[in-house]
């Protein structure tokens, strides 16, 4: 099948609906390998390989991408749904970095001097996953609020503590971070599976992983257990809000930049549908008890990966059982991006809900540092804002 009759199967597979198997053959494509011939199918009936194509960022800021002058010209006219499609099949079958001339950050990059940066491992029966925990300089013992982060697709925790500079800020104000790291295993562009219901459910699949972490710091270091915190970007935004509703027990408050609610998409045709128009409110599925954790939303309204309506869908999840009033502010970045702050105060005034709609910005994390993927530095400073919004909550006194 030449390239141009490769990409006029994969318009009729999207056309039809079919968005698995348009990925997969333009994956095919992508890869060299050699397509199979499309009169020797049934209509709408590719094979598959048996691996669900991975759900993935944006190109980060520093990709430069290259395709072939047959597959431009083939692509140049087809619909926006296909042209996603193929960018998504590039990142997704390893080609997303192709040519990236990106050095891995450096340690000044990473954790400021005289701090700590320790690799360690969790398993439990889900499976294993590696971390790397900040430990700050003042760090004596005495209990400390603990922040996890969940970095985006084809990021590492190293990558993503350059890029959020999230290690500088809890240096500052003495906080422990742990950076979960997703397995290539476990998703080939090391996305968190949060499109997936067995990834969606307390004491299963990653969710169990990422809390078994979490608790596993709290057992190693002092952490004061009314103060753990969840935070991510992208699809480790998706598994962050994932994290708020199946463990309100365990984190205090949630960070979600550029993410989708708990239950927005439960496969893969319905993640593509949730990222590109954005999902409904999404589900609790088999939350903790109580009531909805805080949470703060980051969302640039030119995000053409993740539809910025996702944020919108986040706080409806959150404040569905909730009462609140809402006050608006507006502000702008000298040099850099105006915003809109939407702020849910409960009964007491107590800021409980908080969305940064961030004007002209895209998929990428706000005020990051370029030392890092995925980051846009002209702000505002989500980094900043997302430990302060964390630090003014805490887990309710436990009873008994």
């Amino acid at each position: 099948m030449l390239n141009q009759d490769i990409v006029r199967e994969a318009t009729r597979l999207t056309r039809e609906g079919q968005l698995v198997e348009a990925t997969l053959l333009l994956q095919r494509l992508l890869r060299g390998d050699s397509a199979p011939d499309a009169t020797s199918h049934t209509r709408g009936s590719i094979a598959l390989t048996g691996r669900e194509p991975t759900i993935i960022d944006a190109t980060a800021n520093t990709i430069e991408e290259t395709v072939g002058p047959d597959l431009a010209r083939a692509t140049s006219a087809q619909p926006g749904m296909l042209r996603t499609l193929l960018d998504r099949a590039k990142e997704g079958s390893g080609f997303g970095m192709r040519g990236v001339k990106r050095t891995p950050p450096s340690t000044p990059d990473i954790v400021p001097e005289g701090a700590r940066f320790i690799e360690g491992t969790y398993s439990n029966p889900a499976g294993s996953r590696a971390y790397k925990l900040f430990v700050p300089s003042r760090y004596q013992g005495q209990p400390l609020p603990l922040v996890v982060m969940l970095h985006g697709c084809t990021q590492s925790p190293d990558d993503f503590a350059a890029g959020t500079r999230m290690n500088f800020i809890a240096e500052k104000q003495t906080c422990l971070v742990v950076y979960p790291a997703q397995r290539s295993e476990a998703n080939q562009a090391k996305c968190w599976n949060w499109f997936r219901t067995a990834d969606q459910q307390r004491g299963r699949g990653e969710p169990s992983l990422i809390a078994g972490i979490t608790r596993q710091i709290m057992r190693d270091y002092s952490v004061d257990p009314k103060r753990v915190y969840v935070g991510g970007l992208s699809a480790g935004a998706a598994a962050a809000a994932i994290m708020g509703a199946t463990y309100n027990d365990l984190y205090a408050a949630v960070g979600i930049h550029s993410g989708l609610a708990c239950g927005a998409a439960t496969d893969m045709p319905s993640a593509f549908a949730a990222m590109r128009q954005g999902g409904g409110p999404g589900r609790r599925v088999i939350p903790g008890d109580g009531p909805p954790v805080p949470t703060i939303v980051f969302h640039g309204d030119r995000d053409i990966t993740v539809h910025p309506n996702n944020g919108d869908r986040i706080l409806e999840q959150s404040i569905r059982t909730t009462s609140t009033q809402k006050q608006v502010h507006r502000g702008h970045v000298t040099g850099g991006h105006a915003y809109t702050r939407t702020i849910h105060t409960d009964a007491s005034g107590r800021g409980i809900f908080e969305h940064w709609n961030i004007h002209g910005a895209g998929h990428a994390w706000s005020g990051g540092s370029p030392a890092g993927s995925y980051t846009d530095p002209r702000g505002p400073d989500a980094t900043r804002e997302m430990l302060r919004f964390f630090l003014e909550h805490s887990l309710p006194q436990q009873q008994g």
